[in-house]
């Protein structure tokens, strides 16, 4: 049954910066190639760090100049938010970005995943843990803070599932049609998809206000490509920071758990590999 049609292709090579647009991906694995292939090590604080800490990130922007293919990603070029560029293998590509943010840093592409302490979470700033999680998913005293059990247990303890940089599935999907909700539950704000980072924009069919939340623990097939939605995506504080043209703005979270139950987009792993397009139809195929 189609549901949608795939409306945009994102592809983000550093973790936490903004990205690219691609007409087309073949879809593996580890999802989009190239995608979160390189991230920021906090030097200060420990430990691989992206927006919900380190939000000057957020204003910066990388770019493929050639490619990636099956093998480890080439070096992106990264744009800073005064206009300077660089390519992240330059030697003092890690100082720029942390002189334009403030922070000592050190910029990393994918490492092997028997480095386990690279990926180690730092510690935690907060000593009281509900305090922690409070400052990481945007939450304020009263709010309810989303069920972290359900995400893979390696990220309890590391940064990112090891050998990668995605925050917990290769592939994060979201709807045309929750941003517009979500601009309704705020109507004060400015919702635009840069806040949100999806690796694949759809346009949904149907008439729900959060369509694909439906699709959780079913399968899709979009072009050549077959993806398990796994779960919808918890989101934290990065949505309401501040970076390019958009205000910081906490009443996106506000709005969001209201609204929402602080959930915007969905988690999909890939089950069978494949070449998308934009314009691809959106199936979601019969469940077992």
């Amino acid at each position: 049954m189609q549901v949608g049609t795939l409306d945009e292709i994102h592809r983000y090579p550093v973790k936490s910066m903004l990205g690219e647009t691609l007409a087309e991906a073949r879809v593996g694995e580890l999802g989009i190639p190239g995608d979160r292939a390189w991230a920021i090590r906090d030097e200060q604080r420990g430990g691989i760090q992206g927006g919900k800490k380190l939000p000057g990130l957020m204003g910066c922007a990388a770019r493929y100049l050639e490619p990636p293919g099956s093998g480890p990603a080439p070096a992106p070029e990264i744009s800073l938010p005064d206009g300077a560029r660089f390519l992240a293998s330059d030697p003092d590509a890690a100082q720029r970005i942390g002189a334009a943010i403030g922070r000592e840093l050190t910029l990393w592409p994918i490492v092997p995943a028997e480095n386990l302490e690279h990926y180690r979470r730092s510690a935690p700033d907060h000593p009281d843990l509900q305090q922690e999680l409070r400052a990481i998913f945007g939450r304020e005293p009263g709010e309810p803070l989303p069920d972290i059990g359900r995400l893979p247990p390696e990220i309890l303890v590391n940064a990112s599932p090891p050998g990668t940089y995605f925050d917990a599935f290769p592939l994060l999907l979201l709807s045309r049609q929750s941003l517009a909700s979500l601009q309704r539950a705020a109507p004060d704000s400015h919702i635009d998809v840069r806040r949100f980072r999806p690796n694949l924009l759809l346009d949904a069919a149907n008439g729900a206000a959060y369509p694909e939340q439906d699709w959780i623990g079913r399968s899709l097939r979009i072009g050549e490509a077959r993806l398990e939605v796994a779960l919808g995506c918890p989101r934290c504080v990065m949505t309401t920071h501040g970076f390019a043209d958009l205000p910081r703005d906490p009443r996106i979270m506000r709005s969001l758990v209201k609204a929402a139950g602080g959930n915007l987009g969905v988690y999909a792993r890939v089950e069978t590999p494949g070449r998308v397009r934009t314009g691809d139809p959106v199936e979601l195929l019969p469940g077992a």
